[in-house]
């Protein structure tokens, strides 16, 4: 290697380089012994490792360690047209199903009421769950709904980890769009342990609420992916050139 690398690139080849060697599934030395071993800081090291977890390279498991996963069939689509994980992971034939899941009884607070335009404490239902891909945790999903949009007893049975598919399928309501804004976020303690990564670890964050040809919100979501297994894209057209205006 060049003598003239910064030595933050030095970093990042010697640990592709061990990836490389490490077969999927085996797991790398702790983080002090690897630190040593690389001759860099602990804080370093981690900082350069959440590069190659974002890449779904490696996943690091709190209080276990730090293991090979290899290359990640990544889900690529464009946000034009609102889609469930299964739709987009269907037309890669990519199989993904659905971990963990949490169905709760809750009452909207003022800032749920004032978006889905209900009554505070009116009861609505949260269904939480985990999304795997190639049988690991890429998703986890929280979708918020009033009781006369979706009952607990609609996901009994089938249920298949898409909200947006069940309400698709049923046919009602008649939903029409999305408004969603996406956030890089640390991932809190809770989602950090669904999702089998460390508490701080970047992700990306969809925040939404679905709106049918009422104009009623009907769902409040918030997704968050694993940077390493998503890819997204906008096509955007080209806009006229603004025309700059003086007073006469």
């Amino acid at each position: 290697m060049s003598d003239s690398m910064h030595p933050y690139q030095r970093l990042q080849i010697e640990l592709a380089e061990l990836i490389e060697k490490t077969p999927p599934g085996e797991r790398l030395l702790s983080e002090p012994m690897l630190a040593q071993q690389l001759h860099v800081s602990r804080a370093t090291l981690r900082e350069a490792m959440r590069a190659f977890e974002g890449q779904g390279l490696i996943r690091r498991r709190q209080g276990i360690g730090t293991f090979v996963v290899g290359r990640a069939t990544v889900i690529e689509s464009g946000l034009e047209v609102l889609q469930s994980i299964e739709t987009m992971a269907d037309s890669i034939n990519l199989k993904v199903t659905m971990g963990a899941l949490h169905i709760n009884q809750i009452e909207s607070d003022e800032k749920l009421a004032n978006g889905l335009k209900v009554e505070v404490n009116t009861p609505l239902i949260k269904v939480e769950r985990v999304i795997l891909g190639d049988n690991r945790p890429v998703a986890f999903l929280v979708d918020i709904l009033p009781e006369n949009v979706l009952t607990p007893a609609e996901l009994e049975v089938g249920f298949n980890g898409s909200v947006l598919d069940l309400l698709l399928q049923r046919g009602s309501p008649n939903l029409l769009k999305s408004y969603t804004e996406i956030n890089a976020v640390a991932a809190p303690t809770d989602i950090a342990r669904a999702l089998e990564i460390q508490r701080g670890d970047v992700l990306l964050m969809f925040q939404a609420y679905l709106y049918d040809d009422l104009g009623r919100a009907v769902n409040f979501s918030k997704s968050y992916f694993i940077p390493g297994y998503f890819r997204f894209h906008v096509v955007r057209k080209v806009g006229p050139m603004a025309v700059s205006r003086s007073d006469d």
